[in-house]
């Protein structure tokens, strides 16, 4: 894809986020890497529902701003730290899901084993240390938390997803708060028995996904 093809899509997936309920009208960031080994990334303090790809910004791997000046993202740092830790990546997505997000204030973890699907698309997800948004703190752990796992989820933040296309970031940020909505379902009917999938159902679903020999 040219550039301009990536910032087309970066903003479709970010009005997407908005229309799906993924993410507040101020909430969220979206990025992808260039064929020129740049990163795309949505602008701060803009109306997420009506994002254009006129909005988009570019920025070299040291946070400068390349070409045309726009106002960065404050998670910038947090999305160069996630593809330096993720040589595999290509996009991140970032946003604030409601239930996926409670767990990000709760002593509780979101199961994906409930189902297959779950558990292939996105297998387990990480968490990240509580650190303030847009801090060079905070940047670095989800960076490394980004080494574990496809999902993370922000303490007291958010939750992110990361792929090698913005499709498939979507896909699994999509996923989790699905998951997590699943979760809270589980846990709120009284007296149900968990039947999540067990040891050689996992194995065979990460063996189908390349996750595993």
């Amino acid at each position: 894809m040219t550039n301009e093809d990536l910032r087309k899509e970066t903003a479709y997936f970010m009005r997407r986020l908005y229309k799906q309920g993924l993410t507040t009208t101020s909430g969220g960031n979206i990025s992808v890497l260039t064929q020129n080994e740049t990163m795309l990334i949505t602008p701060s303090a803009t109306d997420k529902g009506r994002m254009s790809s006129s909005e988009i910004g570019e920025m070299d791997f040291e946070c400068n701003i390349v070409g045309r000046n726009f106002k960065p993202s404050i998670e910038s740092r947090m999305h160069l730290e996630i593809y330096k830790n993720r040589p595999d990546a290509k996009a991140v997505v970032h946003a604030h899901p409601v239930h996926a997000s409670a767990f990000a204030a709760l002593d509780t973890k979101i199961n994906t084993n409930l189902l297959a699907e779950s558990h292939a698309i996105i297998g387990s997800v990480c968490y990240a240390p509580y650190y303030l948004m847009g801090s060079l703190e905070l940047a670095i752990a989800v960076g490394k938390a980004a080494r574990e796992a496809d999902c993370v989820i922000m303490l007291n933040h958010g939750a992110l997803a990361v792929g090698r296309s913005l499709l498939e970031a979507f896909d699994r940020l999509e996923v989790l708060e699905a998951a997590a909505r699943m979760t809270f379902i589980h846990m709120s009917i009284s007296g149900a028995k968990s039947q999540p999938l067990g040891k050689n159902e996992l194995a065979e679903l990460d063996r189908m996904m390349g996750r595993k020999n």
